[in-house]
């Protein structure tokens, strides 16, 4: 063997560099393999950073057109798309870079390369062999298509290749609508593409609660992103630059349905990333679609070889597989340690923002659940009206006699912001009277999540 390491670490993204960071903190001697050039994953370099800094560039560009003029702020605004992508590109490559400096800050080793097991705790890079006392696969997932359409990185693309267009197109579909797609159709749709989004199942934001999702939908109608939900897609192709997308009729009997459109961006889920690792050699079978099985503590059935974050499947989450990877090496360092899944919240960053954590009323319904909620609006808060933020609410899912919280849900501005509070008292058990009861400053956003909490109880204080 080349070395023997206390870990090693497959995948540099949100799971596998933390991972290999906190190893190295509690004093491990690590290697961190990644088949990528650089250290990020797709969250850092075709995910999470690049679409938030997308995000954000273009609902300056919208607002700017649409809301100064409320502020009495005249202004004209244009795009420089080659500049946009440079900003966004810009903060990639800085984060990238400052994982490699904590690395090296930490006595991380990395390697660039794709790692295969040869045996249960041994993996070849190359010509290289390395062993260690344990292994955490954080490989991450990569973008599923539908049967009949085929990514061409041009026209139809999966959701890295809607990061880079060249121009803005002037028509546009997403197949797909959850966050990711909604993202996306957010950021092209402000810059002035004509966006039509179609979602397969009944609501959008599948998963999400209900009401948010309802509200959610109607407020992005009004932002010109058009949102058809029930609709199926059975093909798109190609022809002279443009793309044809079919779908089924809206009743049975009903023609085909079809559009024409410069881009396809096909956002319907992903697949774990398992390819080259050789798993048979570590005696790790993939379940049925492919994720790798673990026990509570992220365990494969191969004692010291874990696995996290997306390639294990459940909630496809940067800040899970975080999560995931501290808890893992954590218990590899004779500490206690355990995820609370039950308080991971996640966040969808459209405008308004749409945050969740825990069960939603219809979760609850289906299991039986006896639950009391409470809801409190943007429009009753001051500083809401202040930015403008007249739309969204907070609510809150509890059982009526311990007033313990099953669940938490947030549409309106810096939701995922507001989400951390109740996360943050799910995870130490507190009640939703322990948040009424807190005192949060004044004028500020927070005060909805409180007025919510005391409207739980039948004490909001405005409305």
């Amino acid at each position: 063997m080349d070395s023997i390491y206390d870990l090693i670490v497959i995948g540099a993204g949100p799971g596998g560099y933390v991972a290999a960071i906190r190893a190295a903190q509690l004093g491990m001697k690590v290697l961190c393999v990644e088949k990528e050039a650089v250290p990020g994953g797709t969250c850092l370099r075709v995910g999470c950073i690049p679409s938030k800094a997308l995000l954000e560039s273009s609902e300056l560009f919208y607002k700017t057109r649409r809301e100064f003029g409320m502020h009495g702020i005249n202004v004209e605004a244009s795009v420089d798309l080659p500049k946009l992508m440079a900003r966004k590109d810009s903060i990639v490559t800085q984060l990238t870079k400052g994982i490699g400096m904590l690395f090296k800050k930490n006595g991380v080793e990395h390697i660039t390369g794709q790692a295969k097991f040869t045996g249960p705790k041994t993996i070849a890079i190359g010509d290289q062999d390395f062993e260690a006392k344990a292994v955490i696969i954080a490989t991450g997932a990569k973008p599923a298509s539908l049967p009949g359409i085929d990514f061409d990185g041009e026209s139809i693309v999966d959701s890295t290749g809607a990061l880079s267009f060249d121009k803005i197109p002037e028509s546009m579909i997403v197949i797909g609508g959850g966050a990711i797609g909604l993202e996306m159709a957010s950021v092209w749709s402000r810059l002035g593409a004509n966006m039509t989004v179609l979602e397969y199942l009944p609501q959008i934001v599948p998963g999400m609660d209900a009401e948010v999702a309802e509200l959610a939908k109607r407020i992005l109608n009004r932002q010109k992103i058009k949102i058809e939900t029930g609709v199926r897609v059975t093909g798109a192709k190609t022809a002279n630059g443009a793309v044809t997308v079919t779908a089924e009729g809206k009743k049975e009997g009903d023609p085909p349905r079809e559009w024409t459109v410069d881009k396809l961006l096909v956002s319907v889920g992903r697949r774990p990333v398992v390819d080259g690792l050789n798993l048979n050699a570590a005696d790790i079978e993939t379940d049925d679609r492919g994720f790798i099985p673990v026990d509570e503590h992220c365990e494969t059935k191969t004692p010291g070889v874990y696995a996290v974050g997306d390639v294990i499947g459940g909630l496809m989450l940067a800040h899970k597989a975080s999560q995931e990877a501290v808890s893992v090496v954590e218990r590899l360092a004779g500490r206690q340690a355990k995820v609370n899944y039950n308080a991971i919240p996640a966040v969808v960053f459209t405008d308004p923002e749409i945050a969740s954590v825990g069960k939603t009323e219809e979760q609850l319904k289906e299991a039986n659940v006896t639950y009391k909620k409470g809801s409190f609006p943007y429009a009753a808060n001051g500083r809401a009206k202040a930015l403008s933020a007249k739309e969204g609410f907070v609510k809150f899912l509890a059982d009526p006699d311990t007033d313990l919280i099953y669940g938490a849900h947030i549409i309106g501005l810096r939701a995922g912001d507001l989400i951390a509070e109740i996360a943050l008292a799910m995870h130490l058990g507190a009640s939703v009277i322990d948040i009424a009861r807190t005192t949060h400053a004044h004028p500020t956003l927070a005060e909805i999540v409180k007025e919510a909490a005391l409207a739980m109880h039948g004490e909001a204080i405005h409305i």
